[in-house]
């Protein structure tokens, strides 16, 4: 019997479930490969939108896409597990036993055997050891956080509109890259409806948000010119922002400030940097950076192992001629599964791997249903060009609408769209549950 060359995908974010996808369709369709997806989690929700659950301004339910599903009809396999160990002699990965939600186990330990194995695990939030930060602060690198936040502000908002006369909430947020800037103006966009939904007494202006960056401005990692425009933005919407001051410890209701100056915040958000997870470290000798990333070549190879690739944020990969690494943004890792997908084909038929080359598109930033401003870069002349408003905002809806035509094709996505839009038309502005 012949072997049918198995290739492995751990992680099932962005990346790796449009890799897994174009695999299945280009190479598990016509049995040259099989395809198998790991999660630990049985749907995959975009995470640039975590912000927007965690606000209440999206209900999850509506924009998940099911593993099993979803693998049945794009010719792959799925396995429901947490990656915990690597055995790259006898070419096995380990999956943690599954337990339910009472702790009692449902399936045990078990191996999976790889020709090819590519790791896309992604990453979460680094809190750099400042303490106080697991115990006091929420995160959102997954959807469970992000509903649990979403639980949490609405107990926050319902407490605050019933114990007191005089009714006020304060929310601080520590890190002003793009997820603490856009979950900042998403959460002034939730205080804005409270009114709507019957709750008189607590208003926006009672709904204190505070945003701090221990850099010298917000959004640190982009032009200068979105960073103030974003400033300016964020000022409007009555949003405090805090920059050159890193917090240094987090109690139950008060963060202290690297100059000694505190806050005190009823609700914590920690979206400052960004780590791969830490069992990254102890992958069977594998190489990693400070922050866990696996180092890999220019080919999203792994530096130690010639059957094993990494790519997206758990992966440090070289640009050519450039001193930094590959950024960790969605658009580096729809790149990265598209070249991928070339070089795991030209695998199989014994050729050449294609080397990843980086493409800067741009940045764009949402201040909720207010406005959006960004940079997009020039393909020929590889200059940045402003653009705020209804334009930015049109250009940003469509990264996430490009994610869903690269898992379902333009047909589906169209029909997603319509969907949404009646959604939207019938349901309430603010998840209220």
């Amino acid at each position: 019997m012949t072997h049918t060359h198995h290739i492995v995908i751990v992680g099932g974010g962005a990346g790796g479930l449009e890799l897994a996808t174009k695999l299945g369709n280009k190479l598990g369709k016509k049995q040259r490969a099989r395809i198998t997806l790991v999660d630990a989690a049985l749907t995959h929700v975009w995470k640039p939108l975590l912000h927007e659950v965690a606000a209440g301004s999206m209900n999850s339910d509506n924009s998940q896409v099911n593993f099993r599903a979803h693998a049945q009809q794009h010719y792959f396999e799925y396995q429901l597990g947490r990656f915990t160990k690597l055995d790259r002699q006898s070419k096995t990965i380990t999956l943690a036993a599954i337990r339910d939600e009472h702790g009692e186990e449902v399936v045990a330990e078990r191996e999976l055997n790889y020709d090819t194995l590519v790791i896309a695990v992604g990453s979460s939030a680094n809190d750099f050891g400042t303490p106080g930060a697991k115990e006091h602060c929420q995160f959102l690198d997954n959807l469970s956080q992000a509903r649990k936040f979403q639980k949490l502000l609405l107990s926050a908002f319902l407490r605050t509109e019933f114990e007191s006369e005089q009714p006020e909430l304060s929310i601080a947020i520590i890190g002003a890259g793009a997820t603490g800037v856009e979950l900042a103006a998403e959460l002034r966009h939730a205080s804005r409806q409270l009114e709507f939904y019957g709750m008189h007494h607590v208003r926006s202006q009672n709904v204190s948000l505070t945003l701090i960056e221990a850099a010298d401005r917000i959004l640190p990692a982009l032009p200068e010119r979105l960073s103030g425009s974003a400033t300016r933005e964020l000022e409007r919407l009555g949003i405090s922002v805090k920059t050159g001051n890193a917090v240094t410890q987090i109690s139950e209701n008060e963060l202290t400030l690297a100059d000694g100056n505190s806050i005190t915040a009823d609700i914590k958000v920690w979206a400052a940097g960004i780590k791969a997870p830490e069992f990254l470290c102890q992958l069977d000798g594998l190489e990693t950076n400070r922050i866990n990333q696996l180092k890999v070549d220019q080919t999203l190879k792994v530096t130690q192992d010639e059957h094993i690739y990494a790519f997206g944020d758990c992966a440090e990969c070289p640009q050519p001629g450039q001193e930094r690494p590959v950024p960790p943004r969605a658009q580096s890792a729809h790149q990265q599964a598209s070249t991928l997908v070339k070089t795991l084909i030209a695998r199989l038929e014994g050729k050449d791997a294609t080397p990843f080359v980086y493409h800067d598109h741009g940045s764009l930033i949402s201040f909720s249903r207010y406005t959006t401003v960004g940079n997009l870069m020039g393909n020929l002349s590889g200059k940045s060009m402003f653009i705020e408003g209804k334009v930015a905002r049109l250009f940003y809806i469509s990264l996430y609408r490009m994610h869903q035509v690269a898992l379902h094709g333009f047909l589906k996505t169209a029909l997603i769209w319509l969907n949404d839009r009646l959604t939207k038309a019938l349901h309430p502005k603010l998840k209220l549950h």
